[in-house]
């Protein structure tokens, strides 16, 4: 049986899985690839560091030029995050003509251009659907299973640690903070959180979908992206009221003129009737609308040991055969195939709006409010004012027709202007999946 010898870079969460998955079930892929996949070095920064995988010594090295230069290797894993060294390690892989692995999405978010290009002048593959929800294969998906559909739309709940937090805050009416402070402790959140809280984490992993979505690709710096550092008990109440769930979304849709893409996160109410509306805790979903194929629903673990190494092995199977059988250019990484593509302002994008105010509990104030909208051509579908909120200011809710998000955005910073609103206005998206 032939062999492919392989390099790893990065000992840790994800490389350590990596190595312990091939362990258990290299031979079960040998058995069905027919070519048997032997990890030759490993790097790591500590070799003195306890892993809870043993690697066994021998293959350590604490240089990953050991690795990716060792003429023995014929398959690089990298497995180390970040934008620099591994930036330098894939670029340094491909033009020794090595097929790569990733699990990096910010590296392919930012870089992923200049990673394709030269896999393609130095006549080998670089390979990624670790990069993005974890064990389910949503890449593979797009680019082969997909193959003749025109995706329409894209909704993605690709962040474990917002889900966790707002499923926490849905069930329990717990506030953001103490439920961010228990992700920490339990270690669903770094810390700092930034990453995954304000949206980030879920903006590379959107913009890679979106650019294999619609064939172009999608410059990061143009992804809307909000957080949910804003969103509040109350408003997690106020929208089970209304049949909704709050959930970080990241969207790709396709607007109705031209060849102009919406991509974005950002929080969104969900119909509770709709499946991502039960996707609750660390889990992930990534729902897809082709124009052959209708709806499809992926969903599972978007990230952890296991489940990351769960798709490296398949993109390690995916090069090991290309290797086999001398194929390096059967699936390019990215075609660039829509020349035309753009992604759409997000002040241009038209959606529903659930809007929460603190207001004077005055007569004439819900009037004042409703002019400012209807001078904005913002039509109003339903107003709520609870009962049993005592004090200066109480909760004033509107569910707003369809508007642009300009428009919208706009008509609240007039209302925020009035004496009577206390605050600054909460706007969150809804989407109705229509």
């Amino acid at each position: 049986m032939q062999q492919v010898n392989l390099g790893i870079i990065g000992g840790g969460t994800v490389g350590s899985g990596v190595f312990d998955a091939l362990q258990r079930n290299g031979a079960l892929m040998a058995s069905r690839l027919g070519v048997g996949l032997q990890v030759t070095r490993v790097a790591v920064r500590d070799l003195k560091k306890n892993r809870a995988v043993k690697i066994p010594r021998a293959l350590l090295t604490t240089d990953w030029r050991e690795v990716v230069c060792d003429p023995e290797v014929n398959l690089v894993a990298e497995l180390i995050g970040g934008t620099t060294i591994a930036r330098e390690v894939v670029l340094t892989s491909l033009k020794l003509g090595k097929p790569v692995v990733t699990a990096n999405k910010a590296l392919l978010s930012a870089h992923g251009e200049e990673l394709f290009a030269a896999a393609k002048k130095f006549g080998t593959n670089l390979y990624y659907e670790a990069s993005v929800a974890g064990g389910i294969p949503i890449i593979k998906s797009l680019r082969e299973g997909f193959v003749g559909n025109r995706i329409t739309a894209l909704y993605g709940i690709v962040n474990g640690t917002c889900n966790y937090i707002l499923t926490r805050m849905k069930l329990e009416g717990a506030d953001f903070a103490a439920v961010l402070a228990d992700a920490q402790k339990l270690g669903y959140a770094e810390t700092p959180p930034d990453l995954d809280i304000d949206g980030h984490d879920a903006a590379h992993k959107i913009g890679i979908l979106a650019s294999l979505a619609h064939g172009f690709w999608v410059n990061p710096k143009k992804i809307h992206v909000e957080g949910i550092r804003y969103i509040s008990a109350l408003d997690i109440k106020f929208a089970g009221e209304l049949g909704y769930t709050i959930k970080l979304l990241g969207m790709v849709k396709k607007l109705e003129s031209g060849c102009r893409v919406q991509v974005s996160v950002y929080p969104t109410l969900i119909p509770n009737a709709h499946v991502l509306a039960s996707v609750n805790g660390v889990f992930n979903a990534v729902f897809v609308r082709g124009d052959i194929v209708g709806d499809a629903l992926f969903y599972g673990r978007g990230a952890g040991k296991d489940a990351t190494a769960s798709a490296v092995l398949s993109d390690l199977a995916d090069a090991a055969l290309d290797l086999k059988f001398g194929t390096k250019h059967r699936l390019p990484p990215f075609v660039p195939h829509e020349c035309s593509g753009a992604v759409a302002p997000i002040a241009e994008v038209v959606s529903q709006y659930f809007v929460r105010l603190n207001v004077a509990d005055k007569p004439g104030v819900l009037a004042k409010i409703a002019t400012i909208f209807g001078e904005a051509n913002i039509g109003i579908s339903s107003v709520i004012q609870p009962e049993g909120h005592a004090g200066e200011s109480v909760p004033l809710i509107f569910m707003l027709h369809y508007a642009t998000n300009g428009a919208a955005l706009k008509a609240l910073a007039n209302i925020a202007k009035l004496p009577a609103v206390k605050g600054k206005p909460v706007m969150i998206r809804v989407e109705s999946f229509e």
